[in-house]
This record gives structure tokens, sequence and C-alpha cells, in this order.
């Protein structure tokens, strides 16, 4: 929906009228709205039904063997590859954080890695339809995820927005990125957080914002994004997400 400013109705004495202009209603929301919001409610409420702790692969490791897993940079995909029936979302509040940071930077371009069922990618996607339009080039490995995620893409009315692209992301984000990048997602093999930005690093713009889900699985990432000289502001974020800005 448009809202449309009108030229002003007294044209007397000369006065020049106001050029007609169109702007996005703010108080509408993608998020908030049918398709996509009951398609939101109905997949958290799936994923909290299937939780990562009652799956038989995660409740038969050690919390040390997972830990190791999770900080594997070569085991990754034989592990992920094990949760392909779970949907390994972002929490509830970070979803709404992702579409009120992408709204808030008016986020026109923005790379996710990690899709999974797309839960996260709903959100990003509807942000940019609430700016205006965009484009998400995400990322997947499991092609029965990459199915799911499509699927639920598209009866959130969003799949016009999103590029998919299957496949081990340090392939898949190595070329054709965007020249210049307004939000980057991490949340894919924790481990590849380093080299995942190391690939996006050079078009992140000034400002531009980047979420890491889970980083506390990946020191290395932390101490890169925290560090003073590496042109980042860094904040954690409801425990385990941790929100850097890109400066100039």
């Amino acid at each position: 929906m448009m809202r449309i400013e009108r030229p002003t109705d007294s044209l007397h004495h000369g006065a020049t009228p106001r050029p007609i202009r169109l702007e996005p209603e703010m108080d509408t929301s993608t998020l908030t709205t049918a398709p996509l919001a009951p398609l939101l409610d109905r997949l958290f409420r799936e994923a909290d039904a299937a939780s990562p702790a009652t799956n038989p692969v995660m409740a038969n490791l050690s919390p040390q063997e997972r830990e190791r897993l999770m900080r594997s940079k070569t085991d990754y995909l034989d592990f992920y590859g094990r949760l392909k029936d779970l949907a390994l979302p972002v929490s509830r509040e970070t979803g709404a954080l992702l579409y009120m940071l992408a709204r808030g930077c008016r986020a026109r371009t923005i790379v996710e890695f990690g899709m999974s069922f797309g839960i996260s990618t709903l959100h990003l996607a509807a942000a940019l339809r609430d700016n205006g339009g965009g484009r998400l080039i995400t990322t997947e490995f499991e092609p029965s995820k990459v199915a799911r995620a499509r699927a639920n893409l598209t009866a959130g009315g969003l799949v016009d927005l999103v590029e998919i692209r299957e496949g081990d992301a340090l392939r898949t984000l190595s070329a054709d990125l965007p020249e210049t990048v307004d939000l980057l997602l991490l949340d894919g093999a924790k481990a590849l957080y380093p080299e995942i930005l190391s690939l996006v690093e050079s078009h992140l713009k000034p400002g531009a914002f980047i979420v890491a889900d889970n980083a506390d699985h990946s020191p290395e990432y932390l101490a890169h994004v925290r560090s003073p000289h590496k042109g980042y502001l860094s904040t954690p974020f409801a425990g385990d997400v941790e929100i850097s800005q890109r400066l100039g």
C-alpha cells in the first residue's frame, strides 16, 4: 500500500503546488499480516515440537563430541547432513530483530549463510518487500531443505525476492556477489563463520549489519569482529547472537 502526498488545495497567490510523492506505508508490515504471519507461527510451532534435543543424532552425542562437531571445519557437511529433518531456526526474537535491522537500514541487498527451512529467510525477505524490493542471496547445501524452504517462500509470497544457491557456501558465495551488501546473516556451520565473512567482507557497505546466530561456537569469529582494529562495532544479543556493524 502506498501513501499519496497530494498537492496543496490552495493555489492562490501564485503558490507552486507540491509534487505528488509516493512513499511506502510504514504502518503496514508483511511480517505481521497474512499469508506470512500464520505461516511463520506454524513453522515456529513445528520447529519447537521437533527440538534438536529430542533428535537421536544429538541425544547420542556427548557434550564434548557435539561441541567438537559444531566447531569442526571438516566434518560440518556430515554433521548437518544428519540434521536434515530439523529446521534449526533462529528464535522468534532473533527473527523479529532481523526484520527490524533490515527495515531500519533500508536494506536492498542481503546475504544469508544457512537457509534451512527458510524461517530466517522469510523474515529478511519480508523486510525487503516492505522496503520496496531488493535481492536476498541465501545458501543451503542440503537438497531436501532447499525444497522445503522454497515451498515456504512460495507460500509466504516472497520467493521472487530470493536467490537460492544450493551447495557448500564456501563455493556458492565465492563469486557473483552484489557490489554492496547491506546485511549479512551467519546461521550455517558455525566453524565457517570467519571464512564466510571473509568472502563477503569486501562487499559490506559502511554501516552494514552482520548477525551471527550461535556465535559462541565460533570464538575465532568473535575475536575478529570484537577486535578494535578490524573495523567493526560488535555486541552480544540475547545470549547467543552477535550483532556487528561494519564501520567506515
